[in-house]
């Protein structure tokens, strides 16, 4: 039958896979800390579209105007049939499936006679370098997620330092204004960096947290500044800010296995798994992107 293994020896390494994907993406992904700094992976999935379940309520919580103090609410003729504290609202969550949307796999081989290694150490090197390339994969699908997520547009014409400052006041009072409650992160391409960077107001004598010499910002107007690479950007997009941990990252591994190969002397590589990510409509508008309209 197609589900026998036709007797060859097979090695699950799931578990190690996992592990191995969860410490890279903490080191390696651009946009960890949208996903609350790390990725949920799951070993041993089956062949579902529906990778959890999110408990989510749509109804609005409800605030009084003040404490009722009436005689007849909640004692008199309102006994057993009113309440000071108001109208009371019912809270029943429901049950949100979240998807997979995307899947990855690797398929490799390691011949005992050509390896020229250990062959146990060539296993293990094989798979941390599948998960490093996995976690590449996940930076390019986070970045168009955060753009498609993004309830906010603004638009930068320059790299002057006019132009930039102006974007972020903008950004800053848009954060204020929705009440946005966490840090606030901003990931910018090369051009936008080197211009914070250099901002007039990145200087040592207004207290700035940049250090010129190594080319690094840590804070500019409140917002936590990263450096992105231009292809993890969408076309006409030079940076995402957002409050960090709105989102969730989550990948399935259906296998990461070794199996005996009947076509040279060692083993077939292979993994295979599916891959998402989430965000509450709500926290879509802590989400904005930066569309450059200059020449």
């Amino acid at each position: 039958m197609s589900t026998h293994n036709q007797n060859k020896a097979a090695r699950s390494y799931q578990k190690q896979f996992k592990q191995l994907l969860s410490a890279v993406f903490k080191k390696q992904a651009y946009f960890a800390d949208f996903f609350g700094g790390g990725i949920e992976a799951l070993d041993g999935v089956q062949h579902n579209d529906t990778a959890f379940y999110v408990k989510t309520s749509d109804i609005p919580v409800v605030v009084g105007n003040a404490y009722i103090k009436d005689a007849n609410v909640g004692f008199g003729s309102g006994t057993g049939k009113s309440t000071r504290f108001g109208e009371r609202k019912e809270i029943i969550y429901q049950d949100t499936p979240v998807p997979y949307t995307w899947e990855w796999v690797f398929h490799e081989g390691i011949d005992r006679h050509t390896v020229n290694n250990d062959f146990n150490a060539a296993v293990a090197d094989r798979l941390d370098l599948q998960a490093q390339a996995k976690v590449q994969k996940f930076n390019a699908q986070h970045g168009k997620f955060i753009s498609n997520a993004a309830g906010k547009s603004i638009n930068l014409a320059a790299y002057t330092p006019e132009a930039v400052l102006t974007l972020f006041n903008e950004l800053s009072k848009y954060y204020v204004n929705i009440q946005a409650i966490g840090t606030k992160a901003a990931k910018v391409n090369a051009d936008l960096y080197n211009a914070i960077v250099d901002h007039p107001l990145m200087t040592t004598s207004k207290h700035s947290t940049a250090n010129i010499d190594e080319n690094g910002v840590v804070k500019f107007k409140g917002f936590l500044i990263e450096e992105m690479p231009d292809e993890l950007m969408q076309t006409g997009e030079v940076a995402y800010a957002y409050i960090t941990g709105v989102g969730k990252a989550f990948t399935g591994i259906n296998t990461a296995r070794t199996i005996e190969s009947e076509d040279f002397d060692g083993v077939a590589l292979q993994g295979a798994g599916k891959a998402g990510e989430f965000i509450l409509d709500d926290n879509k508008k802590a989400v904005s992107k930066v569309l450059f309209t200059g020449a």
